[in-house]
């Protein structure tokens, strides 16, 4: 058999020396056929990689090849097109796992090429979702070999006919046109999600409407709408000025003025309790209408905080900066105040573990303003203002 690979990687190297050491029975049956196209040779880098990758080839062909079979063919050089089709039509197995990757030809036209529709692709997860190489990643490339050289005939066929009629269907011209449609699709979203600036015109046909209103209901979100954002949460305190003009408003009898948070209730009174509007925390969880006591919009149950906790913690370990905020049904972990760079990691990879752990519960994971946010999903601002 002729196991095709076009890979400059040092470690699949390593996970085909590991594949013949743990199943020897295939010694003299496989052969691995390395292509590898010279870039950017003047850079030591790219010298000292290409240095690692030829002994490595020189040290596997030594320790297993016999008089009559060499387990690994060394192309260091650009081939035509049509070799590389030949190269993947006399292909048994084609090995195609990038660290990173954008969009991976080479897998469609390895099956594309497949006449007879023989033939078994091993690709990474997304053609390059790894982020660490280790022994696991060793393993696993010599477990899906070996599983691809035991695949019956029938089962090759089965699994390349479906990814053959696709690729005739999804053309190139297809996907560019489905790819220009995401972007037209994605301009519009943003143009429909764009803030609407208040302009002159707009300015003055909302104050003569507010003018001539008996009944105003005002609804005012706290963080990022009447303060700024702060890195952290008790430092964003209303300013004096913030207050007269909510007292100026509130002692307007046809003013009904709310303010919509997700801080908890007890920020809230401190805040404003003071005054006569009503108050809405935790986005939603805690109503207070004016002059009455706090009331939840429904019975809420916050146990689910013991199992989500600890996950936070770790990642406030794991990323200097960050912390929990813990509220009556909720938990936020901020991270205004960490490298960007590590947070946008750290943010995504927790937002998953999250999405996970929180999949057969009645919670969701909400992702706001350098913070993300686990509550009960019954619970929203929209709810609130409904109620």
């Amino acid at each position: 058999m002729i196991g095709w690979i076009i890979q400059k990687a040092y470690q699949r190297l390593e996970a085909f020396d590991l594949f013949l050491d743990k199943y020897p029975e295939f010694k003299a049956k496989i052969t691995f056929i390395v292509v590898a196209v010279p870039s950017r040779t003047k850079v030591e880098h790219y010298r000292l990689l290409k240095k690692q990758v030829d002994e490595l080839i020189g040290k596997i062909n030594g320790k297993y090849g016999t008089l009559g079979w060499t387990p690994i063919w060394y192309i260091y050089r650009s081939l035509p097109f049509h070799m590389l089709v030949a190269l993947y039509s006399i292909a048994d197995i084609a090995l195609i796992t990038p660290y990173r990757d954008g969009m991976n030809l080479i897998a469609k036209e390895f099956i594309a090429s497949k006449a007879d529709s023989k033939g078994v692709l091993i690709l990474s997860e997304m053609a390059g979702a790894c982020r660490r190489a280790g022994r696991s990643t060793y393993k696993a490339i010599a477990e899906a070999l070996r599983e691809a050289l035991l695949m019956t005939d029938e089962e090759q066929i089965e699994r390349n006919k479906v990814i053959q009629q696709r690729l005739q269907r999804y053309s190139v011209k297809r996907w560019a046109m489905d790819f220009v449609d995401s972007l037209m699709q994605v301009k519009k979203l943003q143009q429909d999600l764009s803030t609407k600036r208040l302009t002159d015109e707009i300015k003055i046909k909302l104050l003569d409407v507010y003018s001539k209103s008996n009944a105003r209901l005002i609804l005012l979100d706290y963080d990022g709408t009447l303060v700024h954002f702060a890195e952290k949460p008790e430092k964003a305190k209303p300013a004096e000025e913030l207050l007269k003009l909510l007292t100026s408003l509130a002692h307007n009898v046809k003013n009904e003025i709310v303010i919509i948070s997700g801080r908890n209730r007890e920020t809230l009174d401190r805040w404003f309790g003071h005054l006569d509007m009503g108050l809405v925390a935790e986005h939603g969880a805690w109503i207070k209408e004016r002059s009455k006591e706090w009331e939840t919009i429904e019975p809420l149950e916050n146990d689910w905080k013991t199992e989500i906790l600890p996950v936070l913690e770790v990642y406030v370990d794991r990323t200097p900066g960050s912390f929990i905020e813990e509220k009556e049904f909720s938990l936020v972990w901020h991270y205004r105040s960490c490298d960007a760079e590590l947070a946008a990691v750290r943010a995504k990879e927790l937002k998953d573990v999250l999405l996970n752990l929180t999949a057969n519960l009645n919670i969701g994971v909400m992702e706001g303003n350098k913070v993300i946010e686990i509550k009960n999903t019954n619970i929203n601002k929209g709810r609130a203002v409904l109620a």
